[in-house]
């Protein structure tokens, strides 16, 4: 991309399945139930990623590929193109 304008295609992606701590590991879940939360929304993973100063961009159109009805993603650029972290109090 140019002019720029962040490519964000090689940020982190961030389904709200992934922290559902309703979800088991099979549905998608992928962190433990004690550290997540009970049905997210990409709105509140956003408004997460702004209160951490991470980048973030919310992409309400995509869908979970395991299950169409999860709507929407967030991606989150967690590390630099130089291999620097946005925020160096979050290293992952």
């Amino acid at each position: 991309m140019d002019g720029g304008v962040p490519n964000i295609k090689k940020w982190v992606v961030v389904y709200p399945v992934y922290i559902n701590s309703k979800k088991t590991i099979a549905e998608g879940r992928r962190i433990s139930v004690e550290k997540g939360c009970e049905n997210p929304t990409c709105i509140e993973i956003g408004d997460c990623c702004s209160h951490l100063k991470l980048p973030f961009a919310i992409e309400i159109d995509k869908a979970y590929p395991r299950d169409f009805m999860q709507v929407g993603r967030v991606r989150v650029l967690l590390k630099r193109e130089d291999g620097s972290l946005c925020n160096p109090a979050i290293p992952s």
